[in-house]
């Protein structure tokens, strides 16, 4: 399982996991949603307290990860295979342009 910390404007806004089945999940920060309940990281995913599930990466996410060539470098440089989306959004969008990144959880953010 992997997770990643989704931050808008350097808040951190959720938490996106990809669970062992494959699928993912995204959940709004608490804090988040008291207060910043109308800045939506994206139009299909409003700010509200229960998860939404998906068989794929979220096309947002996915639409944040680098395309061609610089998609070429960036999986060449990591040692990352091109479908291994989260794996590529974890490497690649920490300084994303604009207002959402995406870092890394690690284990001990986690305890």
């Amino acid at each position: 399982m992997r997770q990643a910390l989704v931050k808008y404007n350097n808040s951190n806004a959720g938490i996106l996991t990809e669970l062992d089945s494959g699928e993912y999940e995204f959940v709004y920060d608490e804090k988040y949603i008291q207060n910043h309940a109308d800045l939506f990281i994206t139009f299909q995913m409003p700010v509200r307290t229960s998860p939404y599930k998906s068989k794929r990466l979220f096309p947002f996410f996915d639409g944040l990860i680098p395309e061609g060539w610089l998609l070429a470098i960036a999986a060449e440089s990591w040692k990352i295979n091109r479908n291994d989306r989260m794996g590529l959004l974890l490497a690649c969008c920490q300084n994303t342009i604009g207002a959402v990144s995406v870092h890394p959880v690690t284990e001990n953010q986690n305890a």
